[in-house]
């Protein structure tokens, strides 16, 4: 080929892709031409729709048979997601048995409750969420895919970890005494916070693997991991029960292996958790190499890296804020808050970690893939899939809940847990199941602001719900009694959801224009009238268990019996008889095989990828 002969027309793929050069003038050479599928190519900015043509328009729905491949791999962590808060609530009901619900039940919730908050913002989402798009970001515009880039991001991530976790262990007495008034169950606080505020470090290992593998498409691996942690744990609570020990447990009686057993076992999980994970990241092809200098030709994303970590921080710090005041007010409550609290906001968190969770992992990667290619009406796009999706898996839960609660923990809170004080959880968790929608719009919201990389707004609204949370507890604190005032705790919690859910979506309505929510609005409405039918079925049922079999756990095992069968069916019914087509949707996606994901455009040494178990 001569000098001049680049303007000629070529062939690629063995003669099958025949590239034109340009025919404007003033198109340079040097623009990247893409022939692969449509939806991958980035949108030119004189492509993008107007402003104006955005607010007059509902945005297109993704291909379907993306929505397929979506709901296939969503369908692949819900059940390893299942699977992970089965053997989490086994584990569960095995604490609750050993420890009970006051005394040392709630020294050690109230210990855990830091790091398993640090968890949820990981794992859940909020560092993934920031992660995924400067990853994948990097991988469509560095010439070494991002290699070099992820590699440095980990190295300084690891680095702010280990400091982080050093300051959180040195602090455990400081935390305790924050939270806790009485003399012996502040001293077991401290000491279990001791043992396992190094959870942190390898949370946020874990986190940051997640994302390693979700920008790869493998979400499998990330999914299974917290059931290696849950059998640990399991195994940590028999080790427990075996040791000598008082025949009273109490703060003042328990014994140091016993303390030392519990709170080791439990971190020992969580860095298990972690260390599963790097099998498969190396199966992606990544390899660690420690790069803690950046060039300077990455010194601005480095930048940007720097003040998207700040607001996750702020994130961060402004929920713990929130924490503080509700483990502090339960603390102040009567015996056995802290532990009632804890499992109704366990309950709460099931569905959507293993129905909300699933989803959104699975769009964040094309949410930011979209964002990358400045392809801003896919966004929206996705944000209306995943809310009408939500909706359809969550609004049934809600009414189950609201309905089923109270047999629901009659019956599965079994040992050191009374009748009644198990029956507090449950209707705690009726009480507070409103917010489970709002929660996950809520989380969809802000991984659209993620995928934007923004994290500004995120910690905004996130100290706008958590300023709303406090002044309810607050307010309920001193206007309620009794029951209510630890009811109260939870439904806070909830009502703070409204609020983010609210703001969030009018923060997007001004950056977007249009969100397309009217068809939210409606699949909402068909979704909540089936679920209130069948609802009603399943109330029948509970009062029919009752009145025959008495409101003991008998009884309540025969009320989920009644209750939830002919609910479940009655609810397919409805759905079908109302035309719900996202419900079609997710029952088909159920009945078929997990579709292959969506290609990624791969350099000449391209890296295999593996699915986990």
């Amino acid at each position: 080929m001569t000098d001049d002969s680049w303007s000629e027309p070529e062939l690629y793929g063995s003669g099958r892709v025949v590239l034109q050069p340009p025919d404007q003038a003033d198109v340079a050479w040097g623009v990247t031409t893409y022939v692969g599928p449509k939806r991958y190519r980035p949108v030119a900015n004189n492509q993008m729709p107007h402003p104006a043509a955005q607010a007059t328009s509902e945005p297109e729905p993704p291909p379907a048979d993306d929505n397929r491949s979506l709901l296939a791999s969503s369908r692949t962590m819900a059940i390893a997601s299942l699977v992970s808060r089965i053997t989490g609530f086994i584990r569960t009901l095995a604490i609750a048995a050993a420890l009970g619900a006051a005394g040392v039940g709630d020294a050690f919730n109230g210990a855990n409750t830091f790091p398993n908050m640090v968890y949820e913002l990981l794992l859940g989402g909020v560092l993934t969420s920031v992660i995924v798009p400067l990853l994948v970001n990097a991988q469509v515009h560095d010439k070494d895919r991002g290699v070099a880039y992820t590699q440095r991001l980990m190295s300084l991530a690891t680095v702010a970890l280990a400091m982080a976790t050093l300051l959180a262990v040195a602090a455990a007495p400081l935390i305790a005494r924050a939270f806790v008034t009485d003399p012996a169950k502040r001293e077991l606080t401290s000491m279990f916070a001791t043992l396992l505020l190094p959870e942190i470090f390898f949370y946020g290992m874990a986190g940051m693997f997640t994302a390693l593998l979700n920008v790869k498409h493998v979400f499998g691996p990330g999914a299974w991991a917290p059931v290696v942690n849950n059998v640990i744990a399991i195994l940590t609570v028999g080790i427990f029960l075996t040791l000598p020990g008082p025949h009273t447990l109490l703060p003042s009686t328990i014994t140091n292996p016993q303390i030392l057993v519990l709170g080791i076992g439990t971190t020992l999980g969580i860095a298990a958790q972690a260390a599963v994970l790097i099998p498969f990241v190396r199966r992606t092809g990544f390899r660690w190499k420690w790069r803690l200098r950046g060039t300077p030709e990455e010194e601005d994303r480095m930048k940007e890296a720097g003040s998207l970590t700040a607001w996750v921080l702020g994130y961060v710090a402004a929920s713990q804020v929130g924490v503080v005041v509700i483990i502090k007010v339960a603390f102040g409550l009567s015996d056995g808050a802290v532990t009632n609290f804890t499992f109704a906001d366990l309950l709460f968190q099931v569905p959507y970690g293993v129905l909300g969770v699933s989803l959104l992992t699975a769009l964040m990667p094309r949410m930011a893939r979209s964002a990358a290619r400045g392809d801003t009406a896919a966004v929206v796009a996705d944000l209306s899939l995943g809310a009408r999706l939500s909706a359809v898996a969550l609004i049934p839960v809600t009414v189950a809940f609201i309905v089923l609660g109270p047999s629901l923990t009659t019956a599965l809170f079994i040992g050191r847990m009374t009748v009644d004080e198990a029956r507090l959880v449950g209707t705690t968790l009726a009480w507070a199941a409103f917010g489970l929608l709002p929660f996950a719009f809520v989380m969809l919201q802000l991984r659209v602001f993620y995928a934007m990389r923004d994290a500004r707004t995120p910690t905004l609204v996130n100290i706008c719900m958590v300023l709303a949370k406090i002044i309810l507890v607050l307010l309920a604190r001193e206007t309620l009694s009794g029951d209510a005032q630890v009811i109260a705790l939870n439904v806070s919690t909830s009502l703070s959801y409204i609020v983010g859910a609210v703001l969030g979506h009018v923060l997007l309505t001004r950056r977007f224009g249009r969100l397309g929510f009217f068809a939210v609005a409606r699949t909402v409405c068909r979704i909540a009238i089936a679920a209130a039918i069948a609802g009603a079925v399943a109330w029948g049922g509970v009062y029919l268990a009752h009145l025959t079999a008495g409101s003991g756990r008998v009884g309540s095992f025969v009320a989920l019996i009644l209750g939830g069968i002919p609910g479940i069916v009655v609810f397919v019914i409805a759905g079908r008889a109302l035309h719900i087509s996202e419900l079609s949707e997710i029952l088909g996606a159920l009945r078929r095989r997990p579709a292959a994901a969506p290609p990624e455009p791969q350099s000449a040494a391209s890296e295999r990828e593996s699915q986990g178990p």
